[in-house]
């Protein structure tokens, strides 16, 4: 026998072998940092004042950047999913850009957009506005490299159920805005869920555009992987240990979205 059952049919031994050898690769290196943790001082380790000031800054500025995220998001994917006009791929790939970009180049782009010489940033500054090495440049880099993780993710969903329930909801008298409220968003919860975790995933771990648009300043910027960034130089032991943290933390939150995603498309599907 070459083939192995599955839920949904055969699946070759040898897909299986490839993806046993794709999740070792994977956890084999959270494995070896997890030997190299000092388990004895773990506790010292993790609760220093600056250690925990980044994990708080990170977990504030990670909301708020999923929130951003969730209202300019679902808009995005709304239009990109659900209209058709001339230049919409064009578009499409402008939004997914920092998909693809260093997040250094998103660092700099927004340094050039919101710093005091910037775009934006110099009419700001008159006002009073000072955006750059702040903690809202902290949300908005995350938010920038965070934002297409919730686009692609609903776009998907929103091609995937098609347009049948928002038509007949429209032929029954139903304005645009209550078509999009009571129908399209709760037929695809699920993927505004998966999406919204895994911007707040992204966006806890983001480092390159941060540090180079909002710095590293301690309780106003410094997040987790900047601290752990600048504890690898001075006390290994201790960036080993807020790694380990870092991980345990996105761990726990996919795991959380994974339980009230999965029973909530199965609900979706039960009702179709």
């Amino acid at each position: 026998m070459t083939r192995l059952r599955a839920t949904s049919g055969p699946v070759p031994r040898w897909v299986i072998a490839v993806a046993i050898v794709g999740g070792v690769f994977v956890l084999l290196p959270l494995a070896a940092m997890a030997t190299r943790v000092n388990w004895g001082q773990f506790g010292a380790l993790v609760s220093s004042p600056s250690s925990v000031a980044a994990l708080l800054l990170s977990l504030r500025t990670s909301l708020a950047a999923t929130a951003l995220c969730f209202v300019l998001g679902v808009p995005m994917a709304v239009v990109v999913g659900r209209t058709r006009f001339a230049g919409q791929r064009i578009l499409r790939s402008l939004v997914l850009l920092p998909l693809v970009l260093p997040p250094v180049v998103g660092g700099i782009a927004l340094l050039y957009t919101f710093g005091r010489q910037g775009l934006l940033g110099s009419t700001l500054s008159i006002l009073g506005v000072d955006i750059a090495f702040s903690t809202t440049a902290v949300v908005l880099a995350q938010t920038f490299v965070a934002l297409p993780f919730l686009v692609l993710s609903l776009e998907g969903a929103l091609r995937t159920a098609g347009t049948r329930y928002e038509e007949v909801a429209a032929t029954l008298g139903a304005r645009p805005t209550t078509v999009l409220w009571r129908v399209t968003l709760p037929l695809v919860l699920p993927a505004v869920l998966s999406g919204a975790v895994l911007s707040f995933a992204r966006a806890l771990g983001e480092f390159g555009a941060t540090l180079t648009f909002a710095g590293s300043l301690q309780g106003v910027t410094r997040t987790l992987p900047l601290e752990i960034y600048l504890q690898r130089e001075t006390d290994p032991d201790a960036a080993v240990a807020l790694a380990l943290v870092l991980v345990a933390v996105a761990v726990v939150v996919i795991g959380i979205a994974q339980r009230v995603a999965d029973p909530l498309s199965l609900r979706r599907q039960g009702s179709l």
